[in-house]
């Protein structure tokens, strides 16, 4: 691809560059090469993807054109498309990422879903609920929470300064600047007390390190391994918030997580052991898979 055209050669317009580009990708095993392109071209030229084919035929400057290559490039090196472009959208909201945090993906949906449904609606005249997400990342579930829930009162820890930062500014972004966000690993920050939480929740790192470097390039090569890393079994995390949830959840109150897709059993086995929890149930995501865990504190309720 050649910033200019030579004499006789047709300029490089819109479609051109897509049809040559989605072509490049499928030869370099890239993922949903279309769509991938068509993303690309479309940051690139500030426009929306339906644009480009309303503007189907209009050729690019060479300044456009560099800018596109460079893209190209980037992802030619199997660099997530959400780093390149610095966004990526989750529950219907655009959210700034970076390489500080973990990519959204679509099926973290599902723990957005799951604490939904044991949160109530702001009519029902309940007191408000203290909602905390632990290792908030990009902040993409505590602003799902607080955008259809916005009468609780919300909080999000993570121990990277940079992950917090990216987290602060989508919540600015998208009005919810009442979340109080704050630096610290895991239940750190709250050893000194305070007000015991209704609903705590996470989508903790729950990889086994063993199995990350077989990781799609994406994924291994880019995102953040604190993020994924879940120790020699996968299940550190997981068993360090089940085992110290207890201490900051009101009698009664919720922890969901979310977990691997072969994490149920054993997760159900960590909270008996301990013995904390009267009600545990692991529910599937859309593919059938074990996707999130509820956990209820305290004793059976009688009858």
């Amino acid at each position: 691809m050649q910033n200019q055209t030579k004499n006789g050669e047709a300029p490089w317009t819109i479609l051109k560059l897509l049809r040559w580009t989605t072509s490049y990708f499928k030869s370099h095993d890239i993922d949903n090469p279309r769509a991938s392109a068509e993303l690309l071209l479309a940051h690139a030229l500030k426009l929306e993807r339906i644009d480009l084919y309303v503007r189907y035929d209009q050729p690019l400057s060479g300044g456009e054109l560099s800018r596109f290559k460079a893209l190209i490039k980037r992802r030619g090196k199997r660099e997530p498309i959400a780093y390149i472009t610095g966004e990526k959208e989750f529950w219907s909201m655009p959210l700034k990422v970076s390489p500080a945090v973990l990519i959204p993906r679509p099926e973290t949906e599902c723990l957005v879903e799951a604490a939904l449904a044991v949160l109530p609606d702001d009519s029902d005249g309940d007191r408000k609920k203290r909602v905390l997400e632990l290792g908030t990342g990009s902040g993409a579930i505590i602003l799902s929470l607080a955008s259809e829930r916005p009468g609780h009162r919300y909080f999000a820890s993570d121990r990277s300064l940079s992950a917090l930062a990216v987290a602060r500014e989508n919540a600015v972004r998208h009005g919810a600047e009442a979340i109080r966000f704050f630096c610290g690993d895991w239940f750190e920050a709250l050893k000194g007390g305070g007000p015991p939480f209704d609903l705590i929740l996470s989508n903790p790192p729950y990889i086994e390190a063993a199995e990350i470097p077989r990781l799609q390039p994406e994924i291994h090569r880019y995102e953040p391994v604190a993020a994924l890393d879940g120790g020699t079994d996968g299940l550190d995390a997981l068993r360090h918030i089940i085992c110290h949830a207890p201490a900051c959840l009101a009698d009664g109150g919720t922890l969901i997580l979310e977990i691997g897709y072969d994490q149920g059993d054993a997760v159900q086995s960590i909270a008996r052991g301990c013995g904390a929890y009267y009600q545990v149930a692991v529910r599937k995501d859309y593919s059938g898979h074990d996707r999130v865990v509820l956990l209820r504190r305290g004793q059976a309720p009688d009858g």
